[in-house]
């Protein structure tokens, strides 16, 4: 038995999930669980359908090609068995790193972490202690050209599927963004556009607010505005120092950036226009 993932998008229309399940009643492909959502602005349609196949799994990809020249679908089939390659990327500040090597190694992770790399050295005893390697790739403004291109190199000598930006305090260009669209994720705190700048905990606290909260979503050229995958907030209140806006923020970084990153793995995520639709 192959257990796997479908996932579709197409224009909206009916027929689409009876010629699906029909696919995969075919070929005595049970139906563990499928979700499904019609966006009323794009007018597209997604589904996700986890199954157990008897058949090998190009038989269900023969079977998807034709039907998706009939509704013009974008799909893929996904084992749930492969575990892919994933690339953090860090500067110096570590919680989010740790967060997520803990979880890859318990297992709330089904990905393989091929490695960590950063622009400084501060962090470079964490991973190791998890057996993962660490490559230091420093930049000024002078050499940032030259170590996209090794961190390019990096991703493509690894086969990274995914890499993830756990509080990495560098702004990518537009070419690496185009280069791996849809397969960068970044968290950053929410208090965005509101607080920009250095010292985001400190503004809140000489506004007071009464919630902050952290963003995980995928990068584009455009900074901080690539479409949203999850989001988690706290209440906070006037007793709360600069320093503890910034302890509840690391909390809420570190498990906005896991669902997304889990979600992301688990083929859970499309992406609609500047929007996302999650089936969690």
């Amino acid at each position: 038995m192959h257990e796997l993932v479908l996932t579709l998008s197409c224009p909206d229309r009916p027929g689409i999930v009876h010629a699906v399940s029909g696919l995969l009643a075919s070929h005595d492909a049970n139906i563990l669980d499928s979700q499904q959502y019609g966006s009323p602005s794009t007018s597209t349609f997604f589904l996700r359908v986890h199954v157990m196949s008897p058949v090998e799994p190009s038989v269900l990809r023969d079977g998807m090609a034709a039907l998706a020249e009939t509704f013009a679908m974008q799909w893929e089939l996904h084992p749930t068995a492969h575990r892919p390659n994933v690339l953090v990327l860090v500067s110096r500040e570590g919680h989010c790193l740790n967060d997520l090597l803990y979880r890859w190694r318990t297992g709330y992770l089904p990905c393989t972490i091929a490695a960590v790399a950063s622009n400084h050295t501060d962090l470079a005893s964490l991973p190791a202690t998890y057996d993962v390697p660490f490559h230091h790739l420093p930049v000024t403004a002078e050499t940032r050209g030259e170590q996209e291109r090794r961190l390019l190199a990096l991703v493509d000598d690894l086969d990274v599927e995914l890499v993830v930006l756990a509080r990495y305090m560098q702004i990518l260009s537009a070419e690496v963004c185009a280069r791996l669209a849809g397969r960068i994720i970044n968290i950053h705190h929410s208090f965005l556009p509101s607080f920009r700048g250095g010292k985001p905990y400190e503004q809140a606290y000489e506004h007071g607010v009464k919630l902050i909260g952290a963003t995980a979503h995928y990068v584009t050229a455009d900074l901080d505005e690539g479409p949203i995958v999850e989001q988690e907030v706290a209440r906070v209140g006037h007793a709360h120092s600069p320093a503890a806006l910034a302890a509840v923020g690391r909390d809420l970084e570190c498990v906005a950036l896991a669902r997304a990153v889990r979600w992301h793995l688990e083929h859970r995520v499309f992406v609609d226009g500047q929007r996302t639709v999650v089936f969690p």
